[in-house]
């Protein structure tokens, strides 16, 4: 698996804004929920002072994981592409061959994989399994419920 992350300059941007949130906003409403806890009295008996403390916690391993994901990221142009295989950023339509029943999905890095937008992370079942492969060839991907078998009708860069 590679250490980058590829991501268009959308998807970078709304990282990269998504993280000064949590480090601006999410931070001043932890370090308020301790604060306002503290004023309780006896920390060693205080819940809300511990799931205040759980919180920062969460809130900073969220932000170290983000700023990891933004050190390696590398921003894909779609015009530097090519449509003989699928790749990241494919716009890709396949065709089941058990139901006959096409569907188009964008391929993206994990971090900008949205489902109801139609787009999967390349580190998915299907994403793993279309990466590479060009039209006319037959993806076979594996599910609890057994293989699924999808073949690539077209491949674009938009």
């Amino acid at each position: 698996m590679s250490k980058y992350s590829y991501l268009t300059q959308e998807g970078y941007d709304r990282l990269q804004a998504e993280l000064e949130e949590l480090k601006s906003v999410g931070r001043q409403n932890v370090a308020k929920a301790i604060a306002e806890a503290r004023e309780k009295g006896d920390l060693s008996e205080n819940a809300e002072y511990d799931a205040a403390k759980d919180a920062q916690g969460m809130l900073e391993l969220k932000i170290n994981e983000m700023e990891k994901v933004m050190a390696n990221a590398r921003i894909l142009d779609a015009s530097d592409l090519d449509t003989s295989a699928v790749t990241v950023l494919s716009h890709v339509t396949i065709k089941n061959k058990k139901t006959n029943k096409e569907l188009t999905y964008q391929l993206v890095s994990g971090t900008e994989a949205d489902t109801k937008q139609k787009k999967i992370s390349v580190s998915s079942p299907i994403g793993k399994g279309l990466l590479g492969k060009a039209v006319g060839e037959t993806a076979v991907v594996e599910t609890p419920g057994g293989n699924i078998e999808f073949e690539v009708v077209k491949i674009e860069i938009r």
